[in-house]
């Protein structure tokens, strides 16, 4: 029997959840009494409830994130209807804000808005001693990052070894980007930088190699940025890997020296853009200077090993079709390794609503909360732009079609891209499931009927692709074609042995 759970759906098996062990770590006496859960998004809910009821927990604190929703609210209905005693807790960005609009709200005995770190465990207290809060929802009392006891120990052997390790050196950021949750942030706070490196290093000692930062400004303060890169840049080995999030517009000296250090393969930067519309830019709060940005994303794809992964957004408030095409056409032309083309969602709690009327914002009323359309882009387009995501992603971002890209793409990448993925979904009606090696041959069609490009140019980047993809099945075109002198060989090789064949007939019919 475990009195208090902590559960959550993951998307993947290999994530795991910072938040879910910062309460446990700070539960205090009732760590003991503690234990977390973590399934996936997959998992049928039926099962999960199963799993989690089998310890008859007192209380189940469920933590509750977008892509996670429609998931957790199955669970909490099968949990209510199953064991209507245990205490149903939750928490998470997702259930912070407008209460009285969720299901799972109305199902569950109390909702935690905000940070709830310590407040979980003062809540468990308060319950396990008999004396239940008046009020289901519970504003989260703020805390100094001081106060709390940091979870890095959690980590167990097993996720150490096949799972992302996620940690954090600040939390918060200054910015107001208006479809950003972190807009409600009033600063950006980083935590003890000595305790924290000796949490990396007990991490380092126990096998991590891999470290996903999830700060949002991680080069907001230089000094603390370079003195973290330099204590991994110490224990440096062939598969330590890191992951930082860039303001793309600050990239002093100093830290560019920094970045320089790092061998190939080792840093990865993710960087938001968003938007290169000066306009949009205003509209979303978002302080962003677009030269100093291009400049920085250049030098580091020129200047250094580092791995950048660049975010764009589609359906920002004033951005029409034109506007995201020049976007992604300068990004483009920067050449970061990834271009993360993302499709705007509508977060719970965020100042973007403010924008719905005036740009007649229309979003999914279902989970991702995705637009639909706006006043510049109405929902045929947006369906369009959505299949072209989904393709990028398939063909760029795999990185599966590097030689073959560059035809594609041409001397508009907006343009080139855009037609194919028009012609993909005319020729498949799919943006999911396609076969790898059907999508080689669909490449090789495209380009030699559509895009005018030779069948001897075609063949020879997509051999090089397929090559470099390692897939072990070969699409017809890369089949060899026998030449003329070959097949003029086979056939007389053929009628020679038809000869042989009749002449050998002919002996026996006469014997």
């Amino acid at each position: 029997m475990t009195p208090i759970i902590l559960a959550t759906l993951n998307a993947r098996y290999f994530h795991t959840s910072l938040g879910l062990r910062y309460l446990l770590a700070n539960m205090g006496e009732l760590e003991s009494d503690t234990a977390i859960r973590e399934f996936i998004i997959d998992a049928r809910p039926i099962d999960v409830t199963e799993k989690l009821l089998l310890a008859q927990p007192r209380i189940i604190g469920l933590s509750v994130y977008i892509w996670n929703i429609e998931q957790t609210t199955q669970l909490v209905a099968l949990l209510k209807q199953v064991s209507p005693e245990t205490i149903i807790v939750l928490g998470g960005p997702e259930v912070s804000f407008e209460h009285d609009k969720q299901p799972i709200v109305a199902m569950a005995d109390y909702v935690i808005c905000g940070a709830a770190d310590l407040e979980f465990s003062a809540l468990c207290r308060e319950l396990l001693a008999g004396r239940p809060p008046p009020r289901k929802i519970i504003n989260a009392i703020p805390f100094k990052l001081s106060e709390l006891k940091l979870p890095y120990y959690l980590y167990s052997d097993e996720d150490i070894k096949n799972r992302l390790i996620y940690v954090e050196a600040s939390r918060g950021c200054p910015f107001k980007c208006e479809f950003c949750l972190s807009a409600l942030d009033k600063s950006a706070k980083p935590f003890d930088q000595t305790a924290f490196l000796n949490e990396m290093q007990l991490l380092y000692e126990r096998g991590a190699r891999h470290f996903k930062f999830i700060d949002r400004t991680f080069n907001l303060k230089i000094k603390d940025s370079i003195r973290i890169m330099a204590f991994f840049l110490a224990r440096m080995s062939d598969d330590l890997f890191l992951h930082f999030e860039l303001i793309p517009d600050h990239l002093p000296e100093a830290l560019r020296e920094m970045v320089q250090r790092f061998p190939e393969g080792s840093l990865q930067f993710e960087v938001g853009i968003q938007s290169f519309n000066p306009e949009v830019q205003a509209l979303i709060s978002r302080r962003q200077d677009n030269e100093k940005s291009a400049k920085n994303l250049s030098w580091i794809r020129n200047n250094s090993h580092a791995h950048i992964h660049a975010d764009l957004i589609i359906g920002l408030p004033g951005e029409d079709i034109n506007s995201f095409a020049a976007g992604f056409n300068r990004l483009a032309t920067l050449n970061p390794h990834e271009i993360q083309v993302g499709i705007l969602k509508r977060l719970r709690g965020t100042p973007l609503v403010r924008h719905t009327e005036e740009y007649e914002m229309r979003y999914n009323p279902n989970p991702p909360y995705n637009i639909l359309s706006t006043s510049r882009i109405d929902f045929f387009t947006m369906q369009r732009l959505n299949r072209f995501a989904r393709y990028w992603e398939m063909i760029s971002n795999s990185g599966r079609f590097r030689k073959a890209l560059v035809l594609v793409l041409a001397d508009n990448a907006f343009d080139g891209f855009i037609r194919l993925s028009d012609w993909l979904f005319k020729e498949t009606g799919q943006t999911h499931r396609l076969a790898l090696k059907r999508l080689f041959e669909l490449l090789h069609r495209y380009l030699t009927e559509e895009a005018d490009v030779s069948n001897k140019e075609t063949t020879a980047v997509l051999r090089q692709d397929h090559q470099a993809s390692g897939l072990s099945s070969v699409p017809a075109f890369l089949i060899e074609q026998p030449s003329q002198q070959q097949k003029r060989s086979a056939k007389r090789s053929l009628e020679r042995r038809q000869a042989r064949h009749r002449a050998s007939g002919e002996k026996e019919s006469c014997a």
